[in-house]
């Protein structure tokens, strides 16, 4: 399935553009995300995927909103895989579908586990993490005998951009599901690709 292939391609691509930053370490002294415990940001995010066909333009699914996040334990695993264990929430009151079907709605995800790399490359640091949550939205989605409430799922990574201290940009590309889990009569899956893009006030 062209979905699955998909899949696999861009959880290589992740991977491979995060060992190679995560391998280094910068000596010199520059903006840093390192001993943070609270970590406030916005966020916004775009997706273009498959619904009922394998047709990544089929639909587009904008989502917006706010990240709010703890470190729960540093400096843990060793070598490359040293990094921090984050946990937190996303709140977003914009989710929007377009192209299939123009849509609107809000989500909330109370799950984001998010492992923060120890090591970085200059300003750059990267990241991985597995988001779990719904959405709710004005009509069924998509239309037809499906539910207007679905959950949501994301995976992937991507890096921070370190601007000033405590502050960073936050760059990412993730896989996204979107389904009913059989709350309609109909469950047909949203699966694509999402680019983020978000910045980062830690505390």
């Amino acid at each position: 399935m062209i979905a699955i292939v998909l899949a696999r391609i861009l959880a290589a691509i992740t991977l491979l553009s995060i060992v190679p930053l995560a391998a280094g370490q910068s000596t010199k002294p520059v903006p840093s995300t390192d001993r943070r415990t609270w970590d406030i940001a916005v966020w916004g995010a775009g997706s273009t995927g498959e619904e009922n066909r394998d047709d990544f333009s089929e639909a587009q699914i904008l989502r917006a909103g706010v990240f709010v996040g703890r470190t729960l334990f540093r400096d843990l695993g060793k070598g490359w895989m040293r990094g921090d264990l984050e946990w937190g929430f996303n709140l977003a009151p914009v989710f929007l579908t377009f192209n299939s079907q123009n849509i609107y709605g809000a989500g909330f995800d109370p799950i984001v586990a998010r492992w923060n790399f120890a090591h970085r490359k200059g300003r750059i640091s990267p990241y991985l993490e597995l988001v779990g949550g719904g959405a709710y939205t004005n009509s069924e989605l998509p239309t037809g005998d499906t539910s207007s409430f679905n959950f949501t799922a994301t995976g992937g990574g991507g890096i921070y951009l370190a601007t000033r201290s405590s502050q960073a940009l936050d760059f990412g590309c993730r896989w996204l599901h979107v389904s009913n889990a059989n709350l309609g009569a109909r469950n047909p899956e949203f699966n694509g690709v999402e680019i983020s893009l978000g910045y980062h006030w830690f505390k």
